[in-house]
């Protein structure tokens, strides 16, 4: 049961995000086995998953990587309903990456999380790869609830993040600071 839930996930992550958001199938799978990644499903009456948040627990401090909901059924509060039960969970900051406001998708995606009390942060991040062969880092932005990140803040959720979510080496922390 479990592969065949997060062979549906991994679909709707497919569908959701461009390549280079994701890892790959095996990679994605293998954080199922990480004591810190969490994986929150939707589902419809025929037990298919219908939207999925997948998300990090850190000592202090949730990260919310990825939150998806079927193409074909989105816009129905799905979204906000996993979004409400995974903040729920904790009395911890809960942390999230989104797109730089360069398009009305972009700006209607950080209107969703601004409405779920999110904070659009000021500094500048960049995403180091998903993918091990032929990717560009990514340019966005943290937003974080229940309030806006102080620089300490930011800096201590950055580090964790490239190192536990990435696996990105310490000295690229500072090179993204250019």
């Amino acid at each position: 049961m479990l592969q065949k839930r997060f062979d549906q996930v991994f679909e709707i992550m497919k569908q959701s995000f461009p390549e280079a958001e994701y890892r790959e199938y095996s990679e994605q799978k293998k954080l199922l086995s990480n004591s810190c990644y969490r994986l929150l499903t939707e589902e419809n009456e025929q037990n298919e998953v219908t939207g999925f948040l997948a998300g990090w627990e850190f000592e202090s401090f949730k990260y919310i990587e990825h939150l998806a909901v079927s193409p074909n059924i989105r816009g129905g509060g799905i979204g906000k309903r996993l979004m409400e039960r995974y903040m729920k969970q904790t009395a911890k900051p809960v942390i999230l990456e989104v797109e730089l406001p360069e398009d009305e998708m972009k700006r209607r995606r950080i209107g969703f999380y601004e409405r779920l009390g999110f904070c659009l942060g000021d500094h500048s991040y960049v995403q180091p790869p998903l993918r091990a062969v032929g990717q560009e880092t990514l340019s966005l932005q943290i937003m974080s609830y229940p309030a806006k990140l102080n620089p300490t803040q930011f800096e201590m959720v950055k580090k964790m993040l490239y190192k536990e979510v990435y696996g990105a080496p310490s000295a690229y922390a500072h090179a993204s600071n250019n």
